[in-house]
């Protein structure tokens, strides 16, 4: 096999799986490490992908990646609405309380549904979403406060040291994370320093912790880690976890909750 035409099928593994390791890559084309090397030093110069230790990883999955919120809407939505539809169980029958819900898309996907469960209840609900709050104004039985701080146009979150601030001042019930990247070694991350320090409160202060994540982050390490697996309750999402991810969750004691909500199992 010619080396571009061996290095044009490493590319596309790459973008295929995310992340691709050394040792994988030799004994699938039958060459060296060092070739494996050379090769995805080439591909990275060009751009197509990024060299991390023992491989490389999508271009796109870099640890500053991150993709505005009206690009991210319109990504994965079917898995995100069974992801939201699945985190609901964490809200009880009977519940009466306080739910912080941080920003990102797949937590925005379980805002009209929460906001239906939740109707008639005694119930506050804490964000520092833009898009959350206004889908959420002036439902009638539903408190509503929102977080002030300077908002990032990529994401609509309010940050900085206010929000923090303001964070740390309460004790909810229940706190929905979402994060760019989850995995074994690294646990919750995020490229923003700032919305890591949001973030980083949000699973301080709250009494349980459920992250939404979906299965296309399982692996991804952004530049900031706001969290230890150790720190989250549950995991919501919509594929299980590869073994290596599925053992540290284990390990850590997080309950995975995969899958549709009528599906009714959790890992």
């Amino acid at each position: 096999m010619y080396q571009a035409e061996r290095q044009e099928l490493i590319a596309r593994a790459v973008r295929d799986a995310g992340r691709v390791s050394v040792r994988e890559l030799a004994e699938q084309f039958d060459i060296t490490t060092e070739t494996v090397r050379r090769d995805l030093q080439a591909l990275e110069e060009g751009g197509a992908l990024r060299r991390v230790h023992g491989g490389a990883i999508a271009a796109s999955r870099a640890s500053l990646v991150e993709r505005a919120v009206d690009e991210r809407l319109t990504q994965r939505g079917d898995e995100k609405a069974r992801i939201a539809a699945r985190a609901l169980a964490a809200i009880p029958a009977d519940f009466d309380g306080s739910v912080l819900i941080d920003a990102g898309t797949t937590t925005g996907a379980l805002v009209q549904p929460l906001a239906e469960r939740l109707l008639g209840r005694r119930v506050e609900i804490v964000t520092n979403a833009v898009a959350h709050a206004m889908a959420l104004a002036g439902r009638d039985g539903i408190g509503l406060t929102v977080l002030g701080g300077r908002v990032r146009t990529v994401t609509g979150a309010a940050v900085g040291i206010d929000t923090v601030r303001a964070i740390d001042e309460r004790r909810p019930d229940i706190a929905f994370i979402g994060a760019n990247g989850l995995s074994a070694d690294f646990g919750l991350s995020t490229p923003d320093a700032d919305e890591a320090a949001v973030k980083r409160a949000m699973v301080r202060s709250a009494r349980r912790v459920v992250a939404l994540i979906d299965a296309s982050k399982f692996g991804d390490e952004s530049l900031q880690r706001f969290a230890d697996l150790s720190d989250i309750d549950v995991l919501v999402t919509d594929e299980e976890p590869g073994p290596e991810l599925a053992d540290a969750l284990a390990r850590h004691d997080v309950e995975v909750w995969a899958g549709s909500a009528d599906e009714g199992e959790r890992a």
